[in-house]
């Protein structure tokens, strides 16, 4: 079952002090349309957040000439304070997943704990489908799943690349205050999105086959992998449609909710598998099936809540109309994460293709420790999510240092865990590895290798991942890719590649090649960081 990313290399609940409800500022449904303005380049103010409470008085609203940001008050008539006829957002809403004031760390912690939670679960879920192909059938149908999950991984990583664009543009329309630019925006994802759901559904049905002959799928796997892809990319625009869901929670600074809609669409998908592949013997097109049926219900879920919550904002007809600015907007942010995305798992592929040219035992040991990083970086990417929402709300908000402090509190954060992950696998590597392999030790001590070295990435990545999440904040995603390509083609494959050329008996040197990789990243990073958002070399922004 995919919904979300969890890949180890990208790519939201009520975070106000007093707060707990999971909606946004309320939105009148006459709310005018507001004219569609175009962009400008100005220079960001390093402005405090200030903090004000709301009253029962006269709202107050955000400075259009000094960017201040004030609560908004509760009224009974929710009028606007510049504009009588635009409603203002009531008390109940407006501050639910406001991420501008309060303390930062709770509220970054209870952002990225919810979200780390939705991608384990995630995890967890496409484990289920192998475990369950195989209690009840043999390796050909667990070849096929296999096989056929690496080709919808890759599509749902992409997929929510490009929705990146959704949850930055939102994230800072809520800071700024903007809910009529909210509902635009929302309209333009629908609209974009219905477009990319039908292409991709057609596009991947049909090159199922030549995909699978590029993998180069068993022959005795080729027929269930076809049913299995085939199924899973009818349910193409399921997965496009929750992750666009999903992206537009977390803009609002809501990460429980798609984190519920995850968990209760992951019971019904194993309750499936176990029906379909245990009881109705369908194999590998049993586990498709149900991880379609799922995806198609939790759509359908968040669909129904949104429908009888009072989330305060109402797309209306006018907000599907076509808006070219706000979607330019949302692929100028999400094209370029969403290529990296792409280009990194293709070089994971590419990777394993090389440890599979070393004999099986390596390559069972490359493809444990593998599995074993992608769940250690489950955090690192929770919290590329979490900087992300908040410095994209606080940039709308035009608090600056905010974003910046959430920054450095997600590098602090991340290399705290990350140590102690680094520290574990040097310690208790062999034991982690066997697990997996209990009765091979050559594989055992093989993957003690390479986890030995690959595990000071956990260290690393957390530190490039946050400055990704934070360039994309502020629109640009054009350095989050250039940093990972250049990661990729200069150090991942070359020293993955030299290394099992240099020592073919010994995988320590091929796992440095990830940790050396992150390095090249946080520098390109920190270059890039102190040229165009350092104080002395403010970066220019843009805003609507």
């Amino acid at each position: 079952m995919a919904h979300a990313s969890n890949t180890r290399h990208h790519t939201a609940t009520a975070i106000g002090p007093d707060r707990t409800t999971s909606t946004v500022g309320q939105v009148s449904a006459t709310l005018p349309v507001e004219p569609v303005s175009t962009s400008r380049t100005t220079e960001p103010a390093d402005t405090k957040p200030v903090n004000t409470e709301p009253t029962n008085t006269k709202p107050t609203g955000t400075d259009a000439n000094t960017g201040a940001n004030t609560e908004p008050t509760h009224t009974s008539d929710h009028t606007h304070p510049q504009n009588p006829e635009q409603p203002t957002p009531s008390r109940a809403h407006s501050n639910t997943g406001n991420l501008t004031h309060g303390p930062l760390i709770p509220a970054m912690l209870r952002f990225s704990i919810p979200y780390l939670i939705t991608c384990f679960l995630q995890s967890c879920y496409e484990l289920a489908d192998l475990l369950i192909v195989g209690r009840f059938n043999g390796a050909d149908s667990v070849s096929a799943v296999s096989t056929g999950s690496q080709m919808t991984h890759l599509v749902t990583v992409t997929i929510v690349g490009l929705t990146t664009g959704i949850t930055v543009t939102i994230s800072h329309a809520i800071g700024a205050r903007r809910m009529g630019k909210v509902q635009r925006q929302i309209g333009q994802s629908i609209r974009l999105f219905a477009f990319v759901a039908i292409i991709a559904t057609i596009a991947l049905t049909a090159s199922a086959d030549p995909l699978l002959h590029l993998l180069s799928t068993p022959p005795e796997a080729f027929s269930q992998a076809h049913d299995y892809v085939t199924i899973c990319f009818f349910g193409t625009p399921f997965i496009v449609a929750y992750n666009v869901i999903s992206a537009i929670f977390r803009g609002f600074g809501d990460s429980r909710h798609p984190m519920y809609f995850v968990a209760l669409a992951g019971l019904l998908n194993v309750g499936l598998d176990l029906a379909f592949i245990g009881g109705a013997h369908m194999q590998a097109a049993g586990a498709a099936l149900a991880t379609v049926i799922s995806q198609a219900f939790s759509v359908v879920v968040a669909l129904i809540y949104l429908k009888f919550a009072n989330t305060g904002v109402r797309v209306r007809k006018a907000d599907l109309a076509c808006d070219w600015a706000g979607t330019r907007q949302i692929l100028t942010i999400g094209t370029p994460i969403a290529l990296q995305e792409l280009c990194i798992q293709v070089s994971f592929i590419v990777i394993t293709a090389i440890a599979n040219e070393r004999g099986l035992e390596i390559s069972a040991a490359v493809g444990i420790v593998e599995k074993i990083i992608s769940f250690l970086f489950l955090v690192p990417s929770a919290m590329l999510s979490t900087v992300s929402v908040v410095a994209g709300q606080n940039a709308g908000a035009r608090q600056h240092s905010r974003s910046k402090m959430a920054l450095r509190y997600g590098i602090t954060m991340c290399i705290a865990y990350g140590a102690l992950a680094c520290v574990a696998s040097q310690i208790w590597g062999a034991d982690i590895v066997r697990v997996f392999s209990p009765d091979d030790e050559a594989v055992v001590r093989y993957g003690a290798q390479y986890l030995s070295s690959y595990s000071f990435d956990c260290i690393l990545a957390g530190v490039h991942f946050c400055f990704s999440g934070f360039f994309s904040a502020y629109g640009k995603s054009l350095y989050t890719f250039a940093h990972n390509i250049a990661s990729v083609l200069l150090v991942r494959i070359p020293g993955a590649y030299a290394a099992s050329l240099l020592w073919p008996d010994n995988l320590f040197p091929m796992g440095c090649a990830a940790p050396l990789g992150s390095l090249l990243s946080i520098l390109i990073c920190s270059a890039l960081y102190y040229l165009r958002f350092s104080k002395r070399h403010p970066a220019a922004i843009q805003t609507e």
